[in-house]
């Protein structure tokens, strides 16, 4: 199964080689990978094409468009063309040396699965392949993932998850005008398309914990995941498959969700005070004890703030 791995990534000279690296490395070696540097200034895509001179890595530069139009971009790469699988990684995340074999070995049993998604690991900014450090491993479980989804990302993004290129196709890829979660809002639409299968075993992708990251700097804000969350709702295929009651009901159960994750993030900020508000609507989505924990702890802090 040939793959083909796409990394769109800006201003990550420095994190850049380990994820190519791991890639070109694989064990699985019918692959091809596309750079798409979207408008670095630190000279990423230079200090790529000198360091790496394999044949199977392509690099496209194009003016800083998001994240959304350099991954579409890299799975229209003449290079891409003819892929049965594709695969999202991060320029500043890692695969593991099997994580393709098994993945591609996966897919090839599923013929009916959309995609194959594996375990993965946080681990720490300054950590790489070499050291690791402490793994903070997480799975996505159970096949039936789409009502999930609606309430929420169940995944890192997308370097632990082969997806089938014909699927893909149906799917339409990244929506070009959403700037924040517009991963979440693609796997919806992918899950529209066939079963999203788990793997299990080992974690296959290595995620660093990094700051200045967009996620680091958009995830205490609930208006970035505004356009996203429109989106999913006005998805008409959604409401087709579920129905219209049921899809809202989802809707609602997220909304509260999205409360809990900005407040989660604020608290991981130190931002107690700001994060109660946040934490109070969320847990009214879902009441459970380590959540009254969490809010306990929150409480506690801005009392000390105050």
């Amino acid at each position: 199964m040939r793959v083909a791995v796409i990394i769109a990534a800006r201003n990550l000279a420095a994190f850049l080689p380990d994820a190519l690296r791991s890639v070109l490395e694989q064990s699985h070696t019918a692959l091809t990978v596309i750079l798409v540097d979207d408008g670095s200034e630190d000279g990423m895509a230079e200090a790529a094409r000198d360091a790496f001179s394999d044949i199977r890595l392509h690099i496209l530069r194009q003016p800083g468009q998001g994240v959304a139009r350099a991954r579409n971009a890299g799975a229209r790469h003449p290079a891409a063309q003819g892929a049965e699988a594709l695969l999202f990684l991060d320029g500043d995340d890692w695969l593991a040396p099997t994580a393709l074999a098994r993945l591609t070995a996966a897919l090839t049993r599923h013929p009916n699965a959309a995609a194959i998604h594996a375990p993965f690991a946080y681990v720490a900014e300054a950590a790489c392949p070499r050291a690791p450090g402490r793994l903070d491993r997480r799975a996505v479980t159970g096949r039936r993932l789409l009502p999930r989804l609606i309430l929420g990302n169940l995944f890192a993004n997308g370097g632990h998850m082969l997806i089938r290129a014909s699927a893909w196709a149906r799917a339409g890829g990244f929506r070009e005008d959403l700037r924040f979660a517009e991963d979440w809002e693609a796997w919806l639409r992918l899950a529209l398309q066939g079963p999203l299968l788990p793997l299990g075993g080992p974690p296959l992708l290595f995620v660093r914990r990094r700051q200045g990251s967009l996620m680091d700097g958009a995830a205490t804000r609930l208006a970035a995941y505004e356009p996203a969350f429109a989106a999913v709702a006005d998805n008409t295929e959604l409401a087709a498959r579920l129905g219209a009651a049921r899809l809202a009901h989802l809707l609602h159960r997220s909304r509260r969700e999205l409360f809990w994750t900005v407040g989660r993030e604020m608290l991981r900020r130190g931002q107690s005070r700001k994060a109660l508000p946040f934490l109070w609507r969320g847990l009214a989505g879902r009441p459970r004890p380590q959540r009254i924990a969490i809010l306990g702890k929150a409480w506690a802090q801005s009392l000390r703030q105050a």
